[in-house]
């Protein structure tokens, strides 16, 4: 029978025997706000991958019959419809999955690029890592907006994939700067000494070693990158430029097109007001989207560095 001295013994045992992500993960679960918006989050994304298949329709379907023009939200249209009868819930899905495939793809090949930049900036050093920081330093010294209008002026008429190379080539400074200052931290530690002792190759020690010891660094970053590209293509596409809404709706140029047409902005502006679901609920989940994102990185920064989190 276990006595109640060696109790606390054996919880800690327990819980040093439990995995680092295992910890990681309860840590997140304690969080109630956080799983909720990462419960919201995964939702949305998808509904807007099977926006074809909720919606097959597509949309651009339009509808002038009588009743279907301006309609406000209803049962049969939760979001309404726009002044051609085109359906705002199946519109705003669709600006979901172009949204979030730029998003997630732009966010994964920084991440992949930003890693393998910044691990090999930061084992090798010397030369090699002052030509890496100082290209980062250049490229971040920009404002992404006005980096990423700038691109978009250049490529025209751009198409999702366009946007991923633009946010790719951009944000894998933000992701090498972070990597290069932990995996710094780690190259002279004991175990990755004892690794090289062993005759581990340079690329053993950073694929097994140094990535693995910063992967909850990684995760955090990449997280925040979703995000952040996320606002900076509604704010370009808020703007004008960015994905045109009638060729690849997105969230940021459905909320444009009102403003651009209906509120008196751009040469195209029309005078008079619209109805408000036509904006609003595209905005809401935009809106929605970042706030979730924010939680969700906050929530894994802590419990995936909880000692700097108490700090």
């Amino acid at each position: 029978m276990t006595s109640a001295a060696a109790t606390p013994e054996l919880a800690a045992f327990a819980t040093a025997r439990r995995g680092l992500a295992a910890q990681a993960l309860r840590r997140f679960a304690h969080r109630p706000l956080a799983v909720g918006a990462l419960a919201v989050l995964v939702a949305i994304f998808v509904a807007g991958a099977l926006a074809s298949v909720i919606a097959p329709t597509g949309w651009d379907a339009i509808n002038l019959s009588a009743g279907a023009v301006h309609h406000a939200p209803s049962l049969a249209h939760p979001f309404g419809t726009d002044e051609i009868g085109r359906d705002v819930f199946v519109r705003t899905l669709y600006g979901v999955r172009t949204t979030e495939e730029v998003a997630l793809a732009a966010a994964l090949l920084a991440t992949l690029v930003g890693v393998l930049v910044g691990a090999s900036a930061a084992y090798y050093g010397g030369w090699l890592d002052a030509i890496v920081m100082r290209l980062a330093d250049v490229v971040t010294a920009y404002p992404a907006v006005v980096l990423t209008l700038a691109a978009v002026v250049y490529f025209n008429e751009p198409y999702p994939h366009d946007l991923i190379l633009v946010f790719g080539g951009y944000m894998w400074a933000v992701v090498a700067r972070v990597v290069r200052a932990h995996v710094a931290t780690l190259r002279n530690v004991d175990f990755i000494d004892a690794a090289r002792a062993l005759g581990a190759s340079d690329a053993r020690i950073i694929s097994r070693h140094l990535l693995p010891n910063a992967g909850g660094t990684i995760l955090v970053a990449a997280t925040a990158l979703v995000g952040q590209i996320v606002l900076i293509d509604s704010t370009v596409e808020f703007f004008t430029y960015g994905l045109n809404s009638s060729v690849s709706p997105s969230l940021g140029n459905l909320v444009s097109d009102v403003v651009r047409f209906k509120f008196g902005l751009g040469s195209n502006a029309v005078p008079g007001s619209t109805n408000w679901w036509i904006w609003v609920f595209p905005g809401l989940v935009l809106v929605l989207i970042l706030v979730c994102v924010n939680l969700v990185g906050d929530a894994l920064d802590a419990a995936l560095n909880p000692a700097a989190a108490r700090g």
